[in-house]
């Protein structure tokens, strides 16, 4: 099955910064599997938790450099060109991400 785009916006991003991104998500995934193993090998509740809250922590810190780096482009390009479109779309996002 081929794969998907979740819509037909796009943004490109320049190689250092898609280089970052692929890191921080490859660490992500890794504690991941990581907790997996965890659980596969009966491990402590206590030292599962201890490992999910460092996987949400390093989700959070994802989020937060994809989120500068959006305001820092995509909303401020809307903005210089007199559109508040993205602006609206930033709000309605922050108030998702802080459910």
């Amino acid at each position: 099955m081929a794969e998907k785009k979740c819509c037909c916006r796009t943004k490109k991003r320049d190689e250092k910064e898609v280089k970052d991104l692929i890191t921080r998500l490859n660490r992500i995934e890794g504690q991941i599997r990581g907790i997996k193993g965890m659980i596969e090998e009966d491990a402590y509740c206590v030292d599962v938790l201890n490992q999910v809250s460092a996987a949400r922590c390093s989700l959070n810190s994802f989020s937060k450099v994809l989120l500068a780096s959006h305001i820092k482009t995509c909303v401020e390009d809307d903005v210089r060109e007199g559109s508040e479109e993205k602006i609206d779309e930033l709000v309605e996002l922050l108030q998702k991400m802080m459910k």
